[in-house]
């Protein structure tokens, strides 16, 4: 027998990737699970499959940095109370200190679906009954017509899992001009985010002060401290954007909208920002 739940779950997270450096992303959960029945004639009652494995995953993967722990690229070590990493991408180099909580480490050179499949398979089955003889995740992006682009972040005044300093979205966008969706925009901004890390400007620092890496002359320098303890970290500039508020779907929504009005303050824009799947912020002006 199999049992089924489709869109189980939404994981968003960022990973480090030998080309691409920090990418943010967005995997829809479909799980299915083989076996047979239990003393009720079911594979799995429903309740528990959302409270056994969504939870799982959550703590597991979700809002957080995955990191390939096979990759030569790689190397970790702990300091403090806290997990440092640095890693060589094609983009430069990235480093990071962050609570353990904050990384998830997959024994993988590559970060992909087919990693965080295996890994979470591994994880997560023991945790299941007997009966249940095989579990398999399903991991895809959202199918979508608009553009999107794949972006990292952290939220120190969030009081959830968002404080992390790296960790990301693949999102969506619709800017609309008088009414009218606009492809040209929406194409402009996908290309300007594609694989951005958005910085707040209230949390750059000089590399000097940092306690934990050491950057070098061509980075961006963040550290914060949040409610699950401190994080820093550093990216090539040319990895970044620094933006003049918090990063929050809502304020970024709004920065798109200001940077349009001051090309061409005569025209009416909307901007539809998503944050992952099924979730953002729209503004007008």
């Amino acid at each position: 027998m199999i049992l089924f739940v489709r869109d189980l779950t939404v994981i968003d997270f960022s990973y480090l990737c030998a080309k691409r450096g920090m990418v943010g992303e967005s995997y829809i959960v479909d799980v299915e699970l083989h076996g047979g029945l239990d003393q009720t004639s079911m594979v799995l009652d429903f309740a528990k499959v959302k409270k056994v494995i969504k939870q799982a995953i959550d703590q597991l993967v979700d809002h957080k940095l995955a990191v390939p722990a096979l990759s030569e690229a790689l190397t970790i070590d702990s300091c403090a109370d806290l997990q440092r990493l640095t890693f060589q991408s094609a983009r430069g180099r990235i480093s990071m200190a962050a609570p353990a909580q904050a990384i998830v480490a997959v024994a993988s050179d590559e970060i992909n679906e087919h990693s965080i499949t295996a890994f979470l398979q591994q994880q997560i089955t023991p945790l299941l009954p007997d009966n249940v003889q095989q579990l398999i995740f399903t991991l895809r992006p959202e199918v979508s017509n608009s553009f999107y682009y794949h972006y990292s972040h952290g939220l120190k005044k969030h009081d959830g899992n968002c404080q992390r300093i790296a960790h990301g979205h693949r999102s969506t966008i619709q800017i609309y001009t008088d009414g009218m969706l606009t492809p040209r925009l929406n194409k402009y901004w996908c290309e300007r985010w594609q694989d951005i890390y958005l910085g707040s400007a209230e949390d750059l620092c000089s590399a000097d002060v940092l306690q934990h890496l050491t950057a070098a002359a061509d980075d961006y320098s963040f550290r914060y401290q949040a409610a699950q303890g401190w994080f820093e970290l550093t990216m090539p500039k040319t990895h970044c954007e620094i933006i003049p508020c918090d990063t929050t779907v809502e304020c970024l929504a709004d920065y798109i909208v200001a940077e349009l009005k001051q090309l061409d303050s005569t025209k009416q824009y909307k901007v539809v920002a998503y944050e992952g799947v099924g979730k953002g912020a729209i503004a007008v002006s």
